[in-house]
């Protein structure tokens, strides 16, 4: 009878601790909106260092980007030192004399998150040491760092999806054991439709693409590197596989880059218009995107700021909702997206392909949408008007967002 009593206390107190662990919150989608934060990659390459990023975080606070929503900040390539002769991975002493903990601890103090970056092969895209088959160790180790957020790679893997997929599912399993919640973004370039997998194999975001260079598109179809229109083109269409905890990775934002050499400033990145670069954010934002910015966010222009800050473009990206814009209309000239919000809202966003100017007319109609609205313009900060169409005159790679309310 004691023992009897003794497994139905066991049994109760298991089941009460398990409706608690429910209760408690913990169990809350990881990126339930896409992250929002700045990386290291195209500014600083793998030239980085703990002075450097600390300053990064002390701005993204005094310039208004953390209270605009961009809390992460995330530390690409470069930062490895090898491993101690216990195998534990450890950061470059010379770039890192602090340790990455230290680093963490500053950044959190902050209000910020910290995110790191490894690679699902020996060596990382840039030849430091990676995470195959240290994935558990590893795991842990960011976590006692206090790591939020892990950019998992897939330079010097195998090209086959079966790989893949196995390959990020064991990190993505030993980040779930590490006792710590992070953030996995899954970065193999869309070779293998991630879209279709990744969630499966435990990531919250996943690269569609291969990397954005600072341009508007490719100039000729054999260029290599991706511009903004082409990145725009490659995500219209999945609109379905994004949602809270799932979202098209479209990387990086170039906004505020200008064409400086790096990275972004390969392969024809030389640099985009102010009009350009607001329509990489309408957009980004517009389909869902975790939001990266990579410029100089300590030397900032005015200009910059107006794009990257918009309180009203990017609470069209971190709507509750969590749905991405759906291509209605995408011709030579013109490509339209609808994106439904929250309380019944919709945002809409009207792309001018073109080289110059142009006047269109869209009846709302055309989007199953039925009744009167208004517009507000959410660039200019006005209302445009109400009722069942909009009318008007787009520039040259301009992208019009409106959040449209039913009247």
């Amino acid at each position: 009878m004691r023992k009897r009593s003794f497994y139905v206390f066991i049994i109760t107190y298991c089941l009460f601790n398990l409706k608690a662990y429910a209760q408690s919150g913990k169990e809350v989608t990881l990126a339930s909106k896409p992250p929002m934060g700045w990386m290291t990659w195209n500014y600083f390459a793998d030239n980085i260092n703990e002075k450097d990023i600390m300053e990064i975080a002390d701005a993204m606070v005094t310039t208004g980007m953390l209270k605009a929503g961009y809390n992460y900040v995330l530390i690409d390539d470069g930062w490895q030192g090898g491993r101690d002769n216990k195998n534990n991975i450890i950061a470059d002493p010379k770039k890192f004399p602090s340790g990455i903990k230290a680093l963490a601890d500053y950044v959190h103090h902050k209000g910020l998150k910290l995110g790191i970056y490894s690679d699902a092969s020996s060596l990382t895209c840039a030849g430091y040491t990676a995470s195959l088959h240290f994935e558990e160790q590893d795991a842990k180790t960011f976590a006692l760092w206090g790591i939020d957020y892990l950019k998992y790679d897939y330079c010097g893997a195998p090209e086959d999806v079966e790989t893949a997929k196995n390959r990020y599912k064991t990190m993505a399993d030993a980040l779930r054991k590490s006792g710590r919640d992070i953030v996995f973004g899954i970065c193999e370039w869309g070779g293998r439709k991630p879209w279709l997998w990744a969630a499966e194999s435990g990531g919250q975001l996943w690269r569609t693409t291969n990397d954005v260079r600072d341009k508007w598109k490719r100039r000729a179809v054999e260029e290599a590197g991706e511009g903004i229109l082409d990145i725009i083109d490659l995500n219209s269409s999945l609109a379905q596989y994004a949602g809270p905890g799932r979202w098209n990775d479209m990387d990086m934002l170039v906004v505020g880059l200008n064409g400086k050499k790096g990275p972004s400033g390969d392969l024809g990145g030389t640099g985009c218009t102010p009009v350009e670069y607001q329509s990489q954010m309408s957009l980004w934002c517009m389909l869902a995107s975790p939001l990266a910015a990579t410029n100089d966010v300590r030397n900032m222009s005015e200009e910059v700021k107006r794009i990257l800050l918009n309180p009203e473009i990017i609470s069209i990206n971190q709507d509750a909702l969590g749905k991405q814009a759906v291509r209605k209309i995408n011709n030579e000239t013109w490509t339209v997206f609808l994106k439904p919000l929250s309380n019944d809202e919709y945002a809409l966003a009207i792309l001018n392909r073109s080289d110059q100017a142009r006047q269109t007319s869209y009846d709302f109609a055309e989007f199953g949408l039925n009744g009167n609205y208004q517009l507000k313009d959410l660039w200019q900060h006005k209302i445009a008007g109400t009722g069942k169409k909009w009318k008007g005159t787009v520039n040259a790679h301009e992208t019009k967002v409106f959040r449209l309310t039913r009247k």
